[in-house]
């Protein structure tokens, strides 16, 4: 929305915009109209809307009504296919969000619509890394999106509207069955933790999203987890730990001081998890910071007895971090102490590494990036 007194329909839920439906003197499946051309056609403008009268078009726009997609101002595409969105909105801020696909599309088309959908898509399944806040206030000491501090939350309509964007730009249709979302970019979910429930309700109950295709990661919120524990719709939680005991969780986690690991762990074991479902731990490895199998045994002691896995990050690294990257063998070492104390650990693999694109690099990067050759 260029226009702040604008109205966006990217961020109405089925109340809202059933009220704006009657406000205008519209029958009621007006708004059902206005969902799907949003949510699941992904218009860019009002005058998109084939489904609506072309007055009704002209009244919604003169009221000052708009969709409220955000623009895609560049892309940059690494060589393992991941490609870096800078997105932008209205007021002229802008966050990343990351498009990750896998495989190479499979086998031929087969004739049927479906079939040669699948011919002209080039990979069998995808993740979007999504934001919730321009920068972070979070402040953990190996993040890149650490330097920016935190700019503002994101609207539910400018979360959602990412999603839509990125998809949208792959061409790829409803219903998007081969494509997972991670609450894993820039910002602290849970410190946005309204917009960013509302957006989750949007994805699952108007654009098709199953709950069982989102994941969302905190660094250690504790109430929220709480919260989020209660919610009827949500993704499946994610916790950053990085660290095995306190005083190194606070140097490298300052909201450590805040909630410390007693305290997450024990939200951790109280999250009322679903059948099947793990609590995801997520470890970024600093070469000789936090990687010691000592570490690794402390880890142990903290998740014995949850239903829990083990994603190992080796760090990304970026100017203006002052850590190093593991060797491999120091990833494996850490990675075999969990799995033989019955621990799932899985070393991701990073993806984008050369346009800023992995795990920790978010920034804002307007300028083409090119990290050194790693």
């Amino acid at each position: 929305m260029d226009n702040p007194s604008q109205i966006a329909l990217l961020g109405l839920d089925r109340a809202e915009t059933a009220a704006l439906v009657e406000s205008v003197g519209e029958p009621a499946y007006r708004a059902r109209q206005l969902l799907e051309a949003v949510y699941r056609q992904r218009v860019d403008a009002i005058e998109q809307i084939s489904t609506l009268p072309v007055a009704l078009r002209s009244k919604l726009a003169s009221d000052g009504v708009s969709v409220g997609m955000p623009r895609i101002e560049k892309r940059f595409v690494s060589q393992d296919g991941t490609v870096r969105y800078l997105i932008g909105f209205g007021d002229g801020q802008t966050v990343e969000t990351v498009w990750m696909p896998e495989g190479d599309g499979g086998e031929a088309g087969d004739g049927t619509e479906a079939g040669d959908a699948a011919e002209g898509r080039r990979w069998d399944r995808a993740t979007i890394c999504v934001s919730s806040q321009v920068g972070c206030a979070v402040d953990c000491r190996f993040c890149l999106t650490a330097l920016l501090g935190v700019k503002r939350n994101l609207s539910a309509g400018e979360i959602v509207g990412q999603v839509c964007a990125v998809l949208k730009d792959q061409k790829v249709a409803p219903p998007e069955d081969r494509v997972n979302l991670v609450f894993m970019g820039m910002g602290e979910p849970f410190l946005n933790y309204d917009n960013f429930m509302k957006a989750v309700r949007l994805l699952v109950e108007e654009a098709g999203v199953a709950e069982s295709r989102m994941t969302v990661s905190t660094a250690g919120i504790v109430p929220r987890i709480r919260d989020f524990g209660k919610e009827a719709i949500r993704p499946k939680l994610a916790i950053s730990l990085n660290a095995s005991n306190d005083e190194l969780r606070t140097r490298l986690m300052p909201l450590n001081r805040k909630w410390n690991l007693e305290m997450l762990m024990a939200a951790a074991r109280e999250f009322p998890l679903r059948n099947r479902e793990r609590i995801t731990f997520e470890y970024v490895l600093l070469n000789e910071v936090n990687d010691a199998p000592e570490h690794a045994k402390e880890v142990v002691g903290l998740l014995r007895g949850l239903r829990a896995k083990v994603n190992l990050i080796a760090l990304n690294p970026g100017p203006g971090i002052a850590f190093a990257t593991p060797a491999e063998n120091r990833v494996t070492e850490f990675q075999q102490v969990l799995m033989k104390a019955g621990i799932p650990a899985f070393v991701r693999r990073p993806r984008g590494r050369d346009i800023y694109a992995a795990c920790g690099q978010l920034k804002r990067t307007v300028e083409i990036a090119t990290s050194p050759a790693l």
